[in-house]
């Protein structure tokens, strides 16, 4: 954390200097680039703090979601729907309302491009249920197969997430509670379609499709 804060630092002091550089030279055209992207940087900077270095997620006084790998479309959708008001969270809703909007292509790219290894730990379902429900679904239960939707490696499709990989013990608590803080017209209505799903599906069932793939990469 104090390393972090002080990248941060370093960087806004660099900056700065670079700004009275330009001024100097008189290339006053450079000045908003060099500025845009200090404040992408920072921003990056701020999100791996609680998301995890590498985007990997992190286990604090609950889990933080991964966001290595997600798919840029989900992470856009996000950050308008916590600036919004149409997903609430304690933080995030602050955090998102600090990013300028024109940042939010720059930071979804960002996370999309890693590849950081799964985290692991913090799930105890069965795995081999799991896949069973993401393959199969459970008809008898009108819950589809996971993979129709969010494809069949888990990686998402362009406003679906990704799930590979994601930490378990958030998939778990997202899906036990998903209109806690959704709105049904949150990333563009796709939410609404994992209302069902969620109402379903046991506590155990959940369990086990986030330890399933939480595992994949």
């Amino acid at each position: 954390m104090i390393v972090i804060h002080g990248r941060n630092a370093l960087s806004s002091i660099a900056l700065a200097m670079a700004l009275m550089a330009v001024g100097a030279s008189g290339s006053a055209s450079a000045s908003p680039r060099a500025a845009a992207q200090g404040g992408v940087q920072a921003k990056l900077e701020y999100c791996e703090t609680c998301h995890g270095e590498g985007g990997q997620g992190f286990y604090g006084y609950y889990a933080i979601p991964r966001l290595a790998g997600q798919q840029p479309g989900y992470i856009l959708n996000q950050l308008r729907d916590f600036t919004s008001g149409l997903r609430t969270h304690p933080i995030m809703g602050n955090v998102a309302r600090g990013v300028n909007p024109p940042m939010y292509g720059a930071i979804a790219a960002h996370f999309h491009s890693m590849n950081s290894p799964p985290l692991g730990g913090g799930g105890g379902g069965d795995a081999k249920l799991g896949h069973y429900i993401f393959t199969n679904g459970l008809p008898e239960s009108n819950v589809p197969a996971c993979w129709a939707c969010h494809g069949p490696d888990a990686h998402g499709v362009r406003e679906i997430p990704r799930l590979a990989g994601q930490l378990p013990a958030y998939i778990e608590k997202t899906m036990a509670s998903w209109e806690a803080e959704r709105s049904r017209k949150s990333a563009g209505g796709l939410a609404a379609l994992m209302v069902p799903t969620t109402h379903n599906l046991t506590r155990a069932q959940i369990a086990a499709v986030a330890a399933y793939v939480s595992g994949l990469r």
